[in-house]
């Protein structure tokens, strides 16, 4: 394989992944306005949430989300919320001034 071939499929590769996370923010908009619209306190279902929508922080969009559902759940569980602030800054930050509840 060239090093042609190899930029493509890298190139192919990195839009199948934008494409994805474009997709994730379609649907997971819904339901993070839906926990912050009633002030959901499930845990169980907020966490899941935060868990599906860290795979996709890549995205502007989602890490929006992210944050804001953070902020939501700081109120409900410092401890936890701190965690996924934790895992987003270890799976996500390139040095930038990290998200804050």
């Amino acid at each position: 394989m060239s090093d042609t071939d190899h930029m493509q499929a890298i190139r192919k590769l990195a839009a199948s992944l934008q494409a994805l996370q474009r997709q994730a923010a379609q649907q997971y908009q819904p339901v993070v306005d839906d926990i912050l619209r009633t002030r959901s306190r499930d845990t169980q279902h907020i966490e899941h949430t935060l868990d599906r929508l860290l795979d996709f922080c890549g995205d502007e969009s989602v890490l929006q989300m992210y944050k804001k559902l953070c902020r939501h759940y700081w109120d409900i569980d410092p401890a936890a919320t701190a965690d996924y602030v934790n895992a987003y800054r270890e799976y996500w930050d390139s040095g930038e001034p990290g998200i804050e509840p």
